[in-house]
């Protein structure tokens, strides 16, 4: 009790990744303290990795610029991260990653909004496909995006213009519990409000429905005031997000599942 086999996980990655990214994002919710934060901790390093399959987003002439850190984002910035050194030093405490900055090349940019839908079943599969998929904007564009969860209300597990670190939006978006109704179209007009605060020349709202509203509201109206929606929709229920993306010109593609989730995006945005 209270254990996570990281041996038996790894294998269980291999044998049916599907099944075990379920179990391990259900597992996060456990209510043995112990087995929730191993689940944690586990799922924040597990879904950045998957996530990492698809590409980062940019090209196109960089430039060398100060980014906040992230352990694979480049040479650490030690004047830009002195104050944060000093001031741990002096408390006695451990650095906090998200104070700290990197020297990395930027190329032009492009920001991210992902809606993720929790009004229907959140758990293992489709709850796992979601913090599959904030992991993957984050890999693909890490300082400038958002994360979004609506039901009959929208919640932001980051905003566009809040620095966090990766795992913390992982963990944000795995501690959702799918209730209520489904207002898409006061999601899509959110997600245009988060991307208003950007400065970058691509604006992109990713879409993760099946786009079955239950709350009356002009869901065209919201798509096309967007600069660019792409939508990922459940391939076994799709029918909706197919209408949707008919009546606006949006991109769509389907998920099979938690693992195939890298992969969509990058279908629908590296176009």
């Amino acid at each position: 009790m209270g254990e996570i086999d990281e041996a038996a996980v790894e294998q269980a990655m291999q044998d049916d990744p599907d099944e075990m990214l379920a179990m391990l994002a259900d597992l996060t919710g456990a209510t043995d303290q112990r087995l929730r934060e191993l689940a944690r901790r586990l799922a924040g390093r597990l879904f950045l990795d998957v996530a990492k399959r698809g590409p980062a987003l940019s090209r196109g002439t960089g430039k060398l610029t100060t980014q906040r850190y992230r352990p694979d984002g480049g040479d650490l910035d030690l004047d830009a991260s002195f104050d944060a050194v000093l001031t741990a030093r002096s408390r006695g405490s451990a650095v906090d990653p998200d104070d700290l900055r990197v020297r990395s090349w930027s190329t032009p940019a492009t920001a991210i909004c992902l809606l993720v839908d929790r009004s229907g079943s959140m758990a293992g599969k489709s709850l796992a496909t979601n913090a599959v998929a904030a992991s993957a904007v984050a890999w693909r564009a890490p300082d400038d995006y958002s994360v979004l969860s609506f039901g009959k209300d929208v919640v932001a597990a980051k905003s566009q213009d809040t620095g966090k670190s990766n795992e913390a939006v992982v963990d944000a978006v795995l501690a959702l519990r799918g209730f209520g109704t489904t207002d898409v179209a006061g999601a899509l007009r959110a997600a245009g409000e988060q991307l208003s605060r950007s400065s970058a020349e691509r604006k992109i709202t990713v879409l993760l429905s099946d786009c079955r509203a239950t709350v009356d509201g002009d869901a065209i109206g919201a798509a096309v005031g967007l600069d660019e929606l792409v939508i990922v929709a459940p391939d076994a229920d799709s029918e909706e997000a197919e209408l949707l993306a008919r009546m606006t010109g949006a991109r769509l593609t389907t998920v099979a599942g938690p693992s195939d989730t890298a992969e969509a995006l990058t279908r629908v945005l590296d176009t």
